[in-house]
């Protein structure tokens, strides 16, 4: 998941194939709430070896144009734009882009789909437009923009907690994954609006979580209102121990080998989607950041 490289008549005018990764929740704990409504989290993130990419072409007029159609997600709410035109808000940037948007990641799945494109569009534009963030505030402009996004932009496997933007990071060993999609998009909003989530599960300490009982506080929730949730957990259980990412629709389970997660995968009920990706020990841009 490199980014193709600029040939040398290109310059800082176009960045190509950019990766914006997937995520994963390994876990994830609801442990209060707010006086504003968000709720309280405790949850490890990793970076999978799968994801979007996104082109990148300067423009000289400052408009900010996204060249590719996304179904249902019209240009002025997309993440993508918003997180271009805060970046030149807050960077005073004169010049535009057009950006591209290839998905691959299935929206609502709860693996970071559009939160990864916009902290790639984040990382990307600082470097093409030379507006010279750091990292740590690129990260404060990310969380303007949706709890999920800091943590592709801090860009490795973290330790999570507040909101999901008070991150640390993790060492975990390199791992192979079979990422299931049902076939059903869910909105984040819904399942974290629930009245029967739980919302006082007890706080764990980072290097505890590996030995530590975890969960998904929202899978109940999920399955309970997606019965294809459960049913993909059910499936994939019965290869290795499955759970729901994020709010879902998307459940994991890790397993030893590539061949043995591509065996898997390819054993996926017609209806669904599924794919196997490796762990991801650092976002492919990280090194664009100081």
């Amino acid at each position: 998941m490199d980014p193709r490289p600029l040939s040398a008549d290109e310059g800082l005018r176009r960045l190509g194939a950019c990766p914006a990764p997937a995520k994963l929740n390994l876990f994830l704990h609801v442990v209060g709430r707010r006086a504003d409504g968000y709720h309280l989290l405790q949850t490890a993130f990793r970076l999978l070896d799968w994801g979007d990419t996104l082109d990148f072409a300067l423009r000289e007029d400052g408009r900010i144009v996204r060249t590719s159609e996304l179904a249902g997600v019209p240009a002025d709410s997309d993440l993508v734009v918003r997180a271009a035109r805060l970046l030149q808000e807050t960077g005073g940037s004169r010049f535009g882009a057009d950006i591209a948007v290839h998905k691959v990641l299935p929206m609502g799945g709860g693996i970071g789909g559009g939160s990864s494109d916009a902290a790639t569009t984040l990382i990307a534009l600082n470097h093409l437009w030379r507006t010279g963030l750091s990292r740590i505030e690129l990260q404060t402009l990310a969380l303007r923009l949706g709890a999920d996004v800091p943590v592709f932009v801090f860009g490795r496997d973290a330790f999570a907690e507040g909101v999901g933007e008070r991150l640390q990071p993790l060492d975990l060993p390199p791992a192979w994954y079979v990422v299931v999609a049902p076939g059903v998009s869910i909105p984040t909003a819904e399942i974290f609006s629930a009245p029967d989530l739980t919302r006082n599960s007890p706080l764990i300490k980072m290097p505890d979580f590996a030995a530590s009982t975890t969960r998904n506080d929202l899978q109940a929730v999920a399955c309970k209102r997606y019965p294809e949730v459960a049913q993909a957990i059910d499936w994939l259980g019965q290869h290795a121990p499955a759970r729901m990412t994020g709010t879902g629709s998307c459940v994991f389970a890790e397993f030893a080998s590539r061949d043995e997660a591509e065996r898997i995968a390819a054993r996926c009920p017609a209806d669904w989607k599924a794919w196997s990706a490796a762990s991801l020990p650092r976002h492919p841009l990280h090194d664009w950041l100081q």
